[in-house]
């Protein structure tokens, strides 16, 4: 006869006088203690005690294993004179390794006509005893590597500047490090800080193969899993170009390159270390934002030939607006005074033609205010829209609260260039959050002819750019007072590479930036 029979046989005779005057039963008792104990609740379960006490044990086990969820499942209750016991399979979700299934037994007792808990240590694992404690023995597979687009190693620590800030490094893991990635990590470990090595931590460390000790005693061994490699879209040859081309600059300097018809990013560079002003800088864009408003306006039913006016003043909403060098060009081509960089053209335009909505539409289907989501910390391009005809005039070129990177703006390049908005992408494996746009119908042609003519007869063509460069320059005011200082842009493509380049505080664009992105295209 099974015990479980026995049981019950006796609870049908002498346990008659508990089943009358007993409130509930044994089953509802050890529900409300799973039940409590899946949630981690130990005050919930002491409740269900029929003797008080500290669950320590509890909190031990948690903690050592780094248990992300327990799931209790019980089993058929066997009951008699007073006493019942409850199997269970508790299975335990444990960060870093995996899932971990024992079986146990909950034992009750009637304790002030309620059924309890009578606890013993064995209740939460049966080879559990008074003191004894769980730990993990880890034994880590090798770290995956992270590379560039054609597979080679980019985390050696051998690379340039402007990579190591992307990857990130290795560093000693702190307590703090431990408490996020779980009990399976050790203080003084190996484990990613900044960039993809932080990003991609628990990716690229793979799990442990892992020993559940309690006491002395193995319990458990899990298998561990390799760690993943991590491929990113840097091109070796678009890098190693960009980095010739901002070495020897005096000023900060910092240049983007994008795969126009993928997003992809192929470069990433700042002569500068520190803050990454490449991804995460805040510029105002300047005229480099003039393509922004021209595919608006082009979008509005205007060609690069309608006859426009370029003024050595206007006035917008109250605003004076004069051009770089006070210069004026009078009556001219759409596609001339885009070349020749006019604000007092760009100006009335936008207010005429666009409006605050208008314009704010055009720049959110280039990537502004839309989320970034490439690997590592960068900043959304930010276009507040225009609260009067003052701010959306100054918005046409560049100005006002409008704020990017160069990376921001080597998207729009990229988006002229194969007529087509696509987030920019580091690590083609994450999931974008932005989705693509396609430009307006119509405008892609009209904006290479006027991108080209900035190149070839207007303010870019002393810069020595390659023939078949589109690009647009950019000479961004920042500060207040009388006398402003510049930051010097360009932006544009050539064939499949979209770029953009910043000099901060550098001056006007044509004659900084524009040059080091001469130096780019030729060295690619």
């Amino acid at each position: 006869m099974s015990g479980a029979t026995v049981l019950a046989v006796g609870a049908a005779a002498g346990g008659a006088y508990y089943v009358l005057h007993t409130r509930g039963t044994p089953a509802e008792t050890a529900q409300r203690f799973a039940a409590a104990w899946q949630a981690g609740d130990k005050g919930a379960m002491a409740a269900e005690l029929a003797t008080p006490q500290q669950l320590g044990a509890y909190d031990q086990q948690r903690t050592a294993l780094a248990v992300e969820s327990a799931s209790i499942k019980l089993g058929q209750v066997a009951e008699g004179d007073g006493r019942a016991r409850v199997p269970y399979t508790a299975t335990l979700d444990l960060k870093n390794i995996g899932e971990w299934s024992y079986q146990g037994q909950i034992d009750l007792v009637v304790a002030d006509r309620m059924w309890k808990v009578d606890w013993k240590p064995a209740a939460l694992h049966p080879s559990m005893t008074s003191g004894a404690t769980f730990s993990l023995k880890t034994r880590w597979p090798d770290r995956a590597e992270i590379t560039d687009a054609d597979g080679d190693r980019i985390d050696t620590g051998t690379v340039g500047g402007s990579v190591q800030q992307l990857v990130g490094y290795l560093d000693k893991a702190t307590k703090k490090d431990v408490a996020r990635l779980g009990s399976s990590y050790k203080v003084g470990q190996a484990v990613g800080r900044g960039g993809l090595q932080e990003t991609f931590q628990e990716r690229l460390a793979g799990t442990p193969a892992t020993e559940i000790k309690l006491g002395g005693k193995t319990l458990e061994t899990i298998e561990g899993t390799e760690g993943k490699p991590v491929r990113t879209t840097l091109d070796p040859r678009a890098q190693a170009a960009a980095v010739t081309a901002v070495k020897e600059m005096k000023k900060p300097t910092s240049l983007v390159a994008v795969k126009s018809s993928t997003g992809e990013i192929l470069a990433v560079v700042n002569n500068v270390g520190g803050f990454n002003r490449a991804l995460d800088g805040r510029y105002p864009p300047g005229s480099t934002f003039k393509a922004v408003t021209a595919i608006g306006l082009l979008a509005a039913g205007m060609s690069p030939q309608d006859q426009v006016t370029c003024p050595m003043y206007a006035t917008v909403g109250g605003l004076k607006i004069r051009n770089s060098d006070k210069e004026e060009f009078g009556s001219l081509s759409f596609l001339d005074s885009f070349a020749h960089s006019c604000n007092t053209t760009f100006a009335p335009l936008a207010e005429a033609k666009l409006g605050a909505d208008k314009l704010l539409d055009t720049a959110e289907d280039v990537g502004f205010n839309q989320p970034l989501n490439i690997g590592v910390p960068a900043t959304k391009a930010s276009f507040p829209k225009a609260e009067s005809d003052a701010e959306l005039a100054a918005e046409a070129f560049g100005q006002a609260r409008i704020t990017a990177s160069p990376l921001s703006m080597a998207s729009v390049a990229a988006a002229i260039a194969d007529g087509t908005w696509r987030p920019p992408t580091l690590v083609p494996s994450i999931k974008q959050k932005a989705t693509e746009r396609k430009l307006p119908g119509g405008v892609k042609s009209g904006l290479h002819a006027m991108m080209s003519a900035v190149v070839t007869k207007g303010t870019a063509k002393a810069a020595g750019l390659p023939a078949g460069t589109h690009g647009k320059t950019g000479t961004a005011e920042y500060g207040t007072g009388e006398k402003l200082e510049s930051h010097a842009w360009f932006m544009g493509f050539k064939d499949d590479v979209a770029f953009a380049v910043v000099v901060e505080g550098g001056g006007g664009g044509g004659k900084v930036a524009a040059p080091v992105a001469a130096t780019f295209l030729k060295n690619l």
